[in-house]
């Protein structure tokens, strides 16, 4: 290099610029971990209203059936 001061941006913006890029990576793990958290709470609150409905939606059908 031949002007230090030149040589110590070149050097900062490169860690900058990796850092930037592992915690980016790590931001993405992060986004996939909470979607799949997301995805599989509502299944299971799917699951739960479902069986809740059915049982329900099953009464009413043997009531309207035999009054």
């Amino acid at each position: 290099m031949l002007n230090p001061a030149l040589g110590y941006l070149v050097t900062m913006l490169g860690a900058r610029l990796d850092k930037a890029r592992r915690e980016e990576g790590a931001s993405a793990v992060e986004w996939v971990v909470i979607a799949a958290v997301l995805v599989t709470v509502c299944g299971i609150i799917g699951v739960i209203l479902t069986n809740a409905l059915q049982g329900e939606a099953n009464e009413i059908g043997n009531n309207i059936q035999n009054p």
